[in-house]
């Protein structure tokens, strides 16, 4: 049997701290006219701290006492650490949050990490609002160094979504590599690719010397010696969520500091889509979706019809989804993003699960009130549709636009119907209901995914394989009451995703 009596040991080495009783080391911390001496004890310095066993080392003596300046930390902190060292207790209750964060600091220096992870869970836990009000100087020093990762995350966390508070801003070219390369790899980054790639490029040029404003004046070397900067930033880049035309304004003038297999299937992407990419493609960016809770309320004191949830998508935006709700429900008006009264479940998203039409029946058949969004390839066109109904492996071997004349692929519904949403480049939603109730939602073959009226909008090409190759009707003379699109042809998509429509 052992007894263990901490508290009494804890208690006596902070009263030895503090009657000094046979010190042989004076600390002197700060600097004019700030400055404290502390008395301790070498044995107690050497056996609790790497830092002071270092300084001990080396350090000589004066009448028998060691003398040791530490000029760079407020005496204050020191007190908070030398009665750590001499009791194992921190309080940090009382203290103020700059307080806090200048003590992380010098525990970091002074090694001792055993407190380093639960100081930095107390400030984000009950000094964010301080933490965001220097969130410059909290950024700039939790990158400096390697231990105060949760500090990291919880200000990439915030630039995640608010990316022009660093990309934006004057000291951006002087950023540290790591939290460069860190914003970088973040799927959720709120900017669009061919802009990051700018701010890529910008960072890159800053930091690599002797290169001409004119990029017409560069040599080869001055192309290797950019490539050399960002060789580790330029993996993090999602080269295949360019449109062609970013391609070849942004990324075709610095080719050659890409690899070249990168650029040759970035090019097949656009001139030979049928050819397999070998490159690593990594996942288009998530486009979060962000609803602000409402001012000094709980989530659970609001009523039901106040809350709204939607798995996180990669296409559309929480106003696109109270527009969608809103024309589910036939509104007037649009629902504001605080009263959707739906959840939008993901069930597929081409990206993660695969883009063919035996994927889409497996996931999505059987499956009622589904929306189907389409992106489409090198625009930022939104399509979709709305089958109230279910979807299910057609009894035809051909595609809708084949067969639009079969009524045995067809189901009935008043209810379905076809948009364009509101982008950067269509400054209006286009909504296009039913006209031909009869024929609103064709069944298709199992190698074929979801399909609108007779062509309004599908998935599946007969003569080419291509899953992500899509059509969209371009007339009024079909199912639905007009165009989404002003042009009848297939189109390659980028990206679709499927959500089951929920009432909450």
């Amino acid at each position: 049997m052992s007894v263990k009596i901490l508290n009494q040991l804890s208690q006596d080495f902070a009263y030895l701290l503090e009657s000094a009783y046979d010190y042989n080391v004076v600390i002197e911390v700060g600097e004019q006219p700030d400055i404290k001496l502390f008395k301790a004890h070498s044995a107690i310095l050497y056996q609790r701290s790497l830092y002071f066993r270092q300084k001990l080392t080396n350090a000589t003596k004066k009448n028998d006492i060691i003398e040791l300046k530490i000029p760079n930390h407020f005496f204050y902190v020191f007190d908070i650490i030398i009665r750590y060292i001499y009791s194992g207790v921190v309080s940090l209750e009382n203290l103020e949050a700059a307080t806090i964060f200048n003590l992380l600091i010098a525990l970091n220096e002074f090694q001792f990490t055993e407190l380093i992870d639960h100081i930095q869970s107390y400030l984000i836990n009950n000094n964010a609002s301080w933490l965001r009000l220097k969130f410059s100087r909290i950024y700039q020093i939790s990158f400096e160094n390697g231990n105060f990762t949760k500090l990291q995350q919880f200000c990439n966390d915030i630039l995640v979504k608010h990316p022009n508070m660093i990309f934006d801003s004057e000291d951006f070219i002087t950023l540290q590599e790591n939290a460069l390369i860190a914003l970088l790899k973040r799927d959720d980054l709120q900017m669009e690719e061919s802009e990051i790639w700018d701010k890529v490029i910008l960072w890159g040029k800053a930091r690599t010397p002797d290169l001409s404003y004119n990029i017409e004046e560069w040599t080869d070397e001055n192309f290797k010696s950019l490539k050399t900067t960002l060789q580790r930033c330029l993996p993090h880049i999602r080269y295949f969520q360019f449109s062609s035309e970013d391609v070849f304004k942004k990324i075709q003038p610095y080719q050659t500091i890409i690899e070249k297999k990168i650029w040759v299937d970035i090019l097949a992407k656009f001139l030979s889509p049928n050819m397999p990419i070998t490159s690593l493609v990594l996942p288009p960016r998530k486009k979060a979706i962000v609803q602000l809770p409402l001012r000094n309320v709980s989530i659970r004191q609001l009523p039901l019809r106040n809350v709204s949830t939607i798995t996180l998508s990669s296409i559309i935006t929480l106003k696109h989804v109270a527009e969608i709700s809103s024309w589910i429900d036939k509104c007037s008006t649009i629902y504001s993003t605080t009263k959707i009264p739906y959840e939008f479940k993901l069930l597929l998203r081409g990206s993660r699960d695969g883009f063919t039409g035996e994927v889409f029946h497996k996931l999505c058949d059987n499956i009622p009130n589904t929306v189907v969004i389409v992106k489409i390839n090198s625009t930022n066109e939104i399509l979709g549709g709305y089958n109230p109904l279910i979807w299910k492996v057609g009894s035809n071997n051909l595609p809708f636009r084949k067969v639009g004349n079969n009524s045995n692929d067809h189901a009935t519904t008043a209810d379905s119907f076809i948009f364009s949403l509101k982008n950067k480049k269509l400054s209006k939603s286009i909504l296009s209901r039913v006209s031909n109730a009869s024929k609103a939602i064709y069944y298709s073959p199992i190698t074929h995914g979801p399909g609108f009226g007779c062509g309004a909008l599908g998935m599946g090409n007969y003569f080419d394989p291509n899953p992500k190759k899509w059509f969209c009707q371009g007339t009024t003379e079909y199912v639905y009451e007009k165009p989404i699109r002003n042009i009848c042809e297939w189109f390659l998509i980028d990206e679709y995703e499927v959500f089951q429509i929920c009432k909450i």
